[in-house]
């Protein structure tokens, strides 16, 4: 009998750089390089030319909150002029995207992943 999906998990595991299906693969080989696939149960990471689009909509979303949060708070809570509040706002925003991207990656395969359990995938095999 097949497990009920633990979409909790997947996620877990997947903001945990680890394979959302058992746990114990590593996502990334590299700073944002994402494995092909699982070295320890052979899921899929990227099955198809263009499957972490999501994630980078995802990166450039929470980036553009982050920015606009920035900018009320540097506005409110400062009393730099326009050239330093750019300055600083600019190597923020820039250094959070970069910083947040690999999460973005991470979340996104979970995303994929409990998708394709959802949809009761062939190659999925969910593990508890």
């Amino acid at each position: 009998m097949p497990l009920e999906p633990n979409k909790p998990l997947y996620f877990k595991r997947a903001l945990r750089k680890r394979c959302p299906q058992c746990g114990e693969g590593r996502l990334f080989r590299g700073f944002a390089r994402l494995n092909e696939s699982c070295a320890s149960c052979a899921l899929r990471f990227r099955r198809e030319s263009g499957s972490q689009t999501g994630a980078m909509y995802f990166c450039a979303a929470v980036t553009e909150i982050f920015a606009a949060l920035l900018a009320v708070a540097m506005f409110l809570l400062t009393d730099w002029s326009v050239p330093v509040g750019l300055t600083v706002g600019t190597a923020l925003v820039l250094t959070f995207s970069y910083v947040f991207l690999p999460v973005s990656m991470a979340f996104w395969t979970a995303v994929e992943y409990s998708t394709d359990v959802s949809n009761g995938e062939s190659w999925v095999e969910p593990r508890a």
